[in-house]
């Protein structure tokens, strides 16, 4: 597929990733609902089998690789979730797989991915050193590309969470979705601005990482300096020659708002509290949003994307001791 991926696209996906990938659960927050006078429903991908939505999109991609590929093996780099997500996938089917990641990425992500039996190549002090570095291997060992978000397999594979949203509850107003890259907007976007034209799609990015959102502003693919954040999984550029996600993103997505830090691990805790949930930093800035007041779904239907649950235990408890008190 060398086009921007399309509803087919989706729908063949979900098709496809069909025995490796969990449908999650889509179920209403009534506390967030009294919060914001809208109705609220979360999509749990805090429950999907890698503990994050990236394994929908990594697995769209390897099964569509040639038997040839997929015994010269496969290659990413990462934040953490999507290599772990391809090491999940590759293990299951038997393919070598390599993942790079920067000295940023916690030490406990690096474990989980080699427990899925994937090597990991450590480099650089940013996502955008270690895909370097990841480019040197696949041309060095002939290893084929799983990249993490500007793909059309990857995009497609994303989407098909959006699918199961609509089934569930098809008259969503709005959708509020975590950004980074941009494959999961861009395929959620897609899949919703499809079937429902008239929802509205927001992205949510991390005040400590916007770089789609400046990449958008610029015109084009902008680097930042990574800094150090709850939403980990939302670092790292867009690539600097990006092909799809800027260009959908920019088409299909209706509104931005960004989160602080503050916000971030308020949602984390929110989560907690009401619904007995673990959430990753990245995952909460949804409920982040709707907490802040920075997206008003007042007599509406929102959905939220719960995108992961990589969470290291210490920092996390930590989040929650600091507001033990303040209930």
């Amino acid at each position: 597929m060398n086009h921007c991926p399309t509803l087919r696209d989706v729908y063949i996906a979900r098709g496809r990733i069909t025995g490796l990938v969990r449908r999650t659960p889509f179920v209403e927050s009534p506390a967030l609902s009294k919060a914001t006078a809208g109705e609220v429903f979360l999509k749990l991908e805090c429950l999907q089998c890698t503990g994050s939505f990236k394994v929908r999109g990594a697995s769209n991609r390897i099964l569509s690789l040639s038997e040839a590929e997929k015994k010269r093996g496969v290659a990413t780099f990462s934040t953490g979730n999507h290599g772990k997500a391809v090491a999940y996938v590759a293990g299951r089917l038997g393919i070598p797989a390599v993942v790079c990641l920067s000295e940023h990425v916690p030490a406990y992500r690096a474990r989980l991915i080699e427990e899925y039996g994937a090597r990991v190549h450590v480099e650089g002090h940013s996502q955008d050193e270690a895909e370097s570095a990841y480019y040197g291997l696949v041309e060095e060992r002939r290893l084929v590309s799983v990249v993490p978000f500007d793909d059309p397999f990857v995009i497609a594979g994303q989407g098909t969470l959006a699918l199961e949203m609509l089934e569930d509850v098809p008259d969503l107003d709005t959708v509020l979705v975590p950004l980074s890259g941009g494959g999961l907007l861009a395929g959620v976007a897609l899949a919703i601005k499809s079937v429902h034209p008239g929802a509205r799609v927001v992205g949510v990015s991390a005040e400590r990482s916007p770089v789609m959102l400046e990449s958008l502003r610029a015109g084009k693919p902008v680097r930042m300096d990574e800094k150090d954040t709850l939403a980990d999984s939302l670092l790292g550029g867009i690539g600097d020659d990006n092909r799809y996600t800027l260009e959908m993103i920019r088409d299909l997505v209706d509104d931005h708002v960004v989160v602080t830090e503050e916000e971030i691990e308020g949602g984390m805790v929110f989560a907690f509290r009401n619904h007995s949930l673990v959430i990753e930093g990245a995952a909460a800035v949804g409920i982040a949003a709707l907490l802040a007041g920075k997206v008003d779904i007042h007599g509406k239907k929102a959905g939220i994307l719960l995108s992961g649950s990589s969470v290291e235990e210490r920092r996390y408890l930590e989040v929650l001791n600091r507001h033990v008190n303040t209930r």
